[in-house]
Order: structure tokens, then sequence, then C-alpha cells
């Protein structure tokens, strides 16, 4: 065998790099803050190493620094040193790194090679899934996928800022906050008084909206989007497993151009409505706003095409129109444990990619003519149990019946029915039938 292919088969590694940190961490324990942010003990390939650095964190933990003596005795209580070279292997480190300047350097190499060698064993396991005839097709692209942003997420750094940098950008934020109450620490849904109580949609928080058929669950979510996407330029995406992305994109531009979506639909649109459409199909156009069109979605292709959005385009919220319209992979289970899967899916899905998802449901028909509570979601409890935010829409239908469907706006409450970390409670909000949009009551009080 030639030296190339032998060194094909050796997994990637910089040993001198590895020795060089290692030596480093002895001239200089105190540059270990530096090198945790990228490496752990394994990101080491020589097991001799990997014991040596576990030695340099335990000492650390103790409040000790690490040096040839300290080291030595704690991996002689461990039963590692003889395994990691003996005392003068140890000894030797130091004389292999002339300084510990170039310590970060060093640990980012071995980073690299880490990497790549994750990057191997996934290929490895990629191989032997796509041979496995017993496991399904989408199974192995969630597993392949959840392991990728894995191995991407390892690699990103922790870091810290003294106290001095961090006091300007607190009172910054303080200042920002005090002159624009709008300015919350959440993506802002659009809607002040709601985004009063929550702050806006939080990070990694799985959201509700439900409510019954037809009191404008989907109007609510894309109300919520178009102010994301056009008004704040924030990456979002939306998934309609019920209506088609053309359907969707006809809401859009009647809400933003404020023309009836009726007008659009037949035609009959007057001679200010064109420029109106054009000026806000324009304001769309630079929008970072994604649909995604597929009835009947799988819930390993929601999670997949969710990764793949986060990755290529810095998504920053989700929707999902609506959850009990995804489908599990196990058809076979009876509904309610489908949906429970579903649900417990997303909230950890949110948690993976550290955005919120805001999923619309349908609620019980014990919910009509009533002020909903938890207990009226559809299919399963588990979606009252896993969602850190609830919303619903309500409408007396008694009222509706006195109110031309075709007037202005429609009042409408939304209750926060469910908030894990802050209050809950209920505001009132106008719709507009014409543009199946929802806005500030203030706003547009007569």
């Amino acid at each position: 065998m030639n030296s190339e292919s032998l060194k094909d088969k050796i997994p990637p590694h910089n040993q001198e790099a590895e020795q060089a940190c290692l030596g480093a961490l002895l001239l200089d324990p105190d540059s270990l803050a530096s090198v945790v942010r990228f490496i752990r003990p394994d990101d080491f390939y020589l097991p001799a190493h990997n014991q040596i650095f576990s030695a340099v964190i335990a000492l650390h933990e103790k409040g000790q620094k690490a040096d040839i003596i300290t080291i030595t005795e704690e991996m002689r209580l461990a039963g590692t040193l003889d395994r990691a070279g003996g005392p003068g292997y140890i000894a030797s480190l130091t004389s292999m790194t002339p300084s510990a300047a170039n310590v970060e350097y060093y640990a980012r190499i071995i980073q690299e090679m880490s990497t790549r060698r994750s990057l191997i064993r996934l290929s490895s396991e990629v191989s032997l899934l796509a041979f496995d005839q017993t496991t399904e097709t989408g199974l192995i692209l969630d597993q392949i996928q959840a392991k990728i942003f894995e191995i991407t997420q390892n690699r990103r750094t922790a870091s810290y800022h003294s106290i001095k940098e961090l006091i300007p950008d607190t009172i910054t934020v303080i200042e920002q906050l005090s002159n624009n109450p709008n300015a919350f620490t959440g993506i802002p849904s659009g809607l002040s008084d709601l985004d009063a109580m929550t702050s806006g949609f939080q990070n990694s928080e799985f959201i509700v909206i439900g409510a019954r058929p037809s009191v404008g669950k989907t109007a609510l979510a894309l109300s919520f989007t178009s102010h994301i996407a056009i008004n704040c330029k924030i990456p979002a995406a939306f998934f309609s497993l019920e209506m088609s992305e053309r359907a969707l994109m006809n809401r859009i531009i009647s809400a933003e151009a404020m023309v009836p979506g009726e007008r659009i639909r037949t035609g009959r649109l007057r001679s200010s409505d064109l420029n109106d459409l054009m000026d806000a199909a324009g304001r769309i156009y630079e929008a970072p706003l994604y649909i995604v069109d597929m009835p009947n979605m799988k819930l390993l292709e929601l999670r997949t095409m969710a990764r793949r959005l986060v990755l290529e385009r810095g998504i920053k919220i989700l929707f999902v129109d609506y959850i009990t319209l995804v489908t599990h992979e196990n058809a076979e289970l009876p509904r309610w444990e489908q949906i429970s899967a579903i649900s417990r899916s997303l909230k950890s899905l949110a948690r993976e990619l550290d955005i919120p998802i805001v999923a619309l449901s349908q609620l019980k028909r014990e919910a009509e003519g009533k002020q909903p509570n938890l207990a009226d979601v559809r299919e399963s409890g588990s979606i009252e149990q896993d969602a850190d935010l609830i919303l619903f829409l309500h409408r007396d239908r008694e009222i509706n019946k006195t109110q031309d469907q075709r007037s202005e706006q429609i009042e409408t409450e939304l209750i926060v029915a469910k908030q894990r970390n802050g209050p809950i409670g209920k505001t009132n909000v106008w719709f507009k039938p014409s543009y199946a949009k929802f806005v500030n009551m203030e706003r547009y009080d007569r």
C-alpha cells in the first residue's frame, strides 16, 4: 500500500497542533478560557491528548491551575497517567511549544480536524442507513439533517464580555425601549396590545393560535407574517397546508394594498386599485418572506424544510397553517397520538433552531358560542401542554349576525390563554373582512 492510499485511510487530524495546544495550556493555564470556546476533550484525535485535556479541565473545575506537576498528579489519581505517555511525555509537551501566544490558532485547527472526522463518520452512517431497506427514506433524511445541524451548532463558539463592554449596550437598549415602546425583546407581531403582554414572539417558543372555523386564524397569522417580513424586514417562513401559494399571495397583497380581496378575485378593479397594488407589490417584493405550499406535508418533511430555511435563508420565525393537517409517518397510530407527537416535535424543533414556531389549530365544536379555554384545543391535550404561548380568537356569532360581513371592521377578542413566561389576559382588535387583515383597535377606532 503506497503512502497516498495509507494517508487516505487515516482520519484527519493534526498531531502537532494538539501537542502545541496542550503545551500552551501547561505554559499558560489562564489560556484555557480561550481554548474551551472552540474545543472539547472529544475533539482531540489521540486518546492520550484527550485524557490530558480532560485532566486540565478537571483541575480548572477544582479551582487549580494546570502545570506539569499538578497535571501529573491529577492523572495519576485518575489512573490515566501511564495511558497518556507518563510524566516524561507530559513534560515534553512544553518543549514542543515556543509560547502560548498562538493557543487559539491551535484550538481552531483541532476543531477543524474534529469537524472533518464527524463528517466522515456521518457519511459512513448515511451509507449504512441507505442500504437499510427497513428504514423509511423520509426518516433517514430527517436523521441526516439533524446530525448535520448538530455538527454546525457544535462549531459555534461561546464568548464573554466585561461589564465595561456590556453597560453601554445595556443602557442603549433601555433608552431605545424608553423612546420606542414598540421595541420589544422578541419579534413584534404588529398588534401593540398583544406585544405589550408578550414582548413579542420569543426565540425557542412554540406558539399556538386557536379558533373556530371562519373566525380568522389564517388571516391573523398572515397579518403577523406580513408585519414581520414586510415592515420589519425580519426573515419569516409560512408553511401553508390548506391554501395555495397563489391564494396566500392574493391575501397578502390585498391586505398590504388595502384593496378588497373580492375586487382582486373578480378583476373588477378601480383605476386607483392598480396603482395601490403595484406599490404594495414593490414593498412585498423586497420582503424576506418564504412560502412553502405543500398539502399533506409529513412531519419529517416539515422539519427538513425548516432546518434548510434557517441555514440557507436565516429565517427567524416560522408559521404552520395548520397543525392538524401535518401528517405523521406512522399512519397506524391513533390520531391523538399522532398530534401529540407532532406537537412535541414542533416544540423541540423550536428549541433546536432557536426560533419561534407558530402553529394554527382548530378548536373543538364545544367552543362554539362561548369564550374558548385551554380544554377546547382540538385533537390532543399535548398541544396545550407543549405550547409556551396560546392565543385564541373569539367573536360572538350572535353579534356577527347583527353586523354586515361587508362592514369596514369587526371587533374581535384576542385572548392570551397561556403564557409560560408572562401574564395572561385579552385585548380587542379590529378584523377588516374586506382585506382579511387584523389591525390595532386604536389605530382604526372611529
